[in-house]
């Protein structure tokens, strides 16, 4: 299910009003626009390996290499909202044993920039090393922030009306022809999904 709801697409399609006759067609393009949007922002794909990127809360089996370089306390996750954590190892081997589980009481969680950070003077440690920790959490948006819907919406409502010239570049009107503009994502709604960009994703 999408995080914005067809409803509230409608309020950017005027023309369609409260006609329910193109739901599942408006349905069918939030789900796909979402899907894009994830990937546009970096997130990972969930645990399960049929999914596609989502940015609705789910849960992920993430592999990092190590700590920041800045601070050895700090492991910098590729996703966020970090709603919770089910459990860290920390193990050069990648055997990922119980005796590799790190105490999660040991450790803080930033839900919003997606970083786990280990407490002052605990004796956990994020090792250095290739795919060295393993993180399972629930991660993604659990409701849509007001920006973040808009966003979707404009994309959503461009690309619903730019229907009849998907793949042209130019199109006769009364017998004139008219240059298409080029189907990217409207600077609008670009510049509002930069605040939403994942740790290192490159928009």
């Amino acid at each position: 299910m999408s995080l914005v709801s067809v409803d509230t697409l409608k309020e950017y399609l005027t023309e369609i009003g409260q006609n329910t006759g193109s739901d599942t067609e408006l349905q069918n393009l939030l789900d796909r626009v979402e899907a894009v949007v994830a990937e546009y922002l970096g997130f990972p794909k969930p645990s399960s390996s049929s999914s596609t990127a989502q940015l609705d809360s789910t849960t992920y089996t993430l592999y990092f290499d190590g700590p920041t370089s800045a601070d050895p306390t700090v492991l910098q996750m590729n996703v966020k909202p970090v709603n919770s954590v089910t459990s860290v190892h920390s193990d050069l081997l990648r055997e990922y044993g119980s005796d590799t589980l790190l105490t999660l009481s040991n450790i803080d969680i930033d839900t919003v920039n997606g970083r786990l950070i280990i407490r002052p003077s605990k004796p956990d440690t994020f090792y250095k090393g290739f795919r060295a920790n393993k993180v399972v959490c629930n991660a993604g948006y659990q409701t849509a922030p007001p920006a973040l819907e808009h966003a979707i919406c404009v994309l959503c409502s461009h690309l619903h009306r730019a229907k009849q010239s998907q793949g042209k570049e130019t199109m006769a009107l009364a017998g004139i022809s008219i240059n298409l503009s080029s189907r990217v994502i409207p600077e609008e709604a670009k510049q509002i999904l930069w605040q939403f960009r994942n740790p290192r994703s490159i928009l």
